[in-house]
């Protein structure tokens, strides 16, 4: 008995000293378990998306990887190395406007259900886990308004009343389909007439000296109202497409206001009242003239402290080919502990005749596949749903968005955007690495991630009018496929 009671007590104290991995270990052991895994013995799963073709988001034959070592000069290859490994993945979404809000609430229930499943859901969706809304009137609204009346400086008057009817309502329903979780953030198209010096929300303006406190305390409000109706804010941006004069709301910030706004008003703003775990996101524009901005406002040591990152736009001129990408990469370069997030891209003027146009979807991919390898960590769309016209827009500023809904008859219309989005967004998850990809023949570009779980996410990408077979190459072994003409592939390993 006393040598079954000794050998019991010492089971009990090695057991002691080998406990079980709980949350940060446990996810690093699983993940160094799959890495165990041979690559022989890996399961590729293919998904596609083709032109010509039903497929869209299709699970095709599974691949199998076989030996290969060292590739010949005539094989075409994408090299996938996950032992190099970039930038963490934030997610992936689509903006939540006065537009979207109101198109959705002319919608029948079920049609209202299907796109919130075909956006949010993680299994029969797309899985989006971001968000962005306007703080009070943009473009696409029904026509301008603010939360406070005019020369209300102390904000005594501030209400979200008009939200209520139709974003707030669509918002909570985004968020519960996404299974309770969105990260939101926000971005104000212009302060109030009166605070500007042409007294108008439109045409661009600036905003007066004197009301910079003012309009730092009303994003306070802002954020404050939102989240107690349930609607937490993740991040704010300063100032939507600050070097842009426009017919609808919009408001000119130079890189020097930007950066005194920033560091004295409101930065030390949401950090008084208590939001100083709101994440600021300057510039918000486009790549073009992304790293002047960043430069000016990362240089100064006061504003930087305050920038979580920088946002950025696709609507530069895209005549200058890959130079509008390097300078997204010239700024991690430059301030590699600051974020990179794309903040807003559509593809417009608007055109049912042109819905299906097999383009709209091959612009998201290529913007994404280079934003994300150029260190990009999220990634979000503009309008996530829009009417059979491109609106509603209070200056007929129409414009493209993934899903059309047609009011007329209740039905949602696909643009293949929705899908080459999908390519990405159903497949890369929270808190996946980027990791290294590289392809032999420039018809086919291509990005990767390794999830959490360890697996790893491949895209890659042919806009060319030729199919073109290549090897998904990995540690010496390679799987056999082909990239269809003006095709996007996920491969899942």
């Amino acid at each position: 008995m006393n040598k079954i009671f000794l050998f019991g007590v010492l089971a009990v104290l090695l057991a002691a000293f080998d406990p079980k991995p709980t949350g940060t270990d446990a996810a690093h052991n699983r993940m160094n378990r799959t890495d165990t895994v041979p690559v022989l013995n890996k399961k590729i799963t293919v998904y596609s998306t083709v032109a010509g073709t039903d497929k869209r988001l299709s699970q095709e034959v599974s691949l199998a990887f076989s030996a290969m070592g060292q590739p010949l000069e005539t094989q075409p290859c994408v090299f996938i190395d996950p032992s190099k490994s970039f930038q963490t993945f934030l997610g992936i979404g689509g903006a939540l406007t006065d537009a979207s809000a109101e198109t959705f609430a002319k919608l029948p229930k079920e049609q209202q259900e299907e796109f919130l499943t075909a956006y949010y859901n993680k299994d029969k969706g797309i899985g989006y886990t971001l968000a962005r809304t306007n703080i009070h009137s943009c473009d696409f609204s029904s026509g301008s308004y603010t939360y406070v009346k005019d020369g209300d400086q102390s904000l005594a008057s501030f209400s979200i009343d008009h939200d209520r009817t139709y974003r707030i309502p669509f918002i909570r329903r985004a968020i519960a389909a996404a299974g309770g979780k969105l990260q939101l953030f926000a971005s104000p198209w212009s302060p109030p007439a009166w605070m500007k010096t042409n007294n108008d929300m439109l045409h661009g303006g600036k905003l007066k000296k004197e009301y910079y406190q003012p309009w730092a305390n009303y994003f306070v409000r802002f954020v404050k109202a939102y989240e107690k109706e349930g609607i937490p804010v993740w991040g704010l941006t300063i100032q939507n497409e600050p070097m842009a004069t426009q017919t609808w709301e919009s408001c000119v910030f130079s890189a020097e206001d930007e950066t005194k706004f920033l560091k004295n008003n409101l930065g030390p703003t949401l950090q008084k009242q208590g939001l100083g775990d709101k994440k600021i996101i300057v510039w918000d524009h486009n790549r073009d003239l992304i790293y002047q901005r960043a430069s000016t406002l990362l240089n100064d040591k006061e504003a930087s402290k305050y920038a979580w990152g920088v946002g950025f736009h696709w609507y530069e001129d895209w005549s200058g080919g890959d130079q509008v990408f390097e300078n997204v990469r010239k700024v991690k370069e430059s301030y590699p502990d600051k974020n990179l997030l794309f903040t807003e891209g559509c593809n417009g003027p608007f055109n049912m005749d042109s819905i299906q146009n097999w383009s709209l979807g091959e612009r998201y991919g290529r913007s994404m596949i280079n934003d994300f390898n150029n260190g990009t960590v999220g990634w979000t769309d503009w309008n996530v749903l829009l009417d059979e016209q491109g609106g509603p827009n209070h200056v007929k500023n129409f414009c493209f968005s993934p899903i059309h809904a047609d009011t007329r008859s209740g039905k949602l219309i696909y643009t293949n955007a929705y899908y080459y989005i999908g390519h990405f967004s159903k497949f890369i998850k929270p808190g996946a690495r980027r990791i290294e990809s590289a392809s032999s023949r420039s018809p086919l570009i291509t990005t990767a991630f390794k999830n959490p779980d360890g697996k790893i996410v491949v895209i890659v990408m042919n806009s060319t009018n030729k199919e073109l077979p290549f090897a998904l190459w990995l540690e010496g072994k390679a799987a056999q496929t082909t990239s269809k003409a003006h095709s996007i592939m996920t491969f899942v390993i």
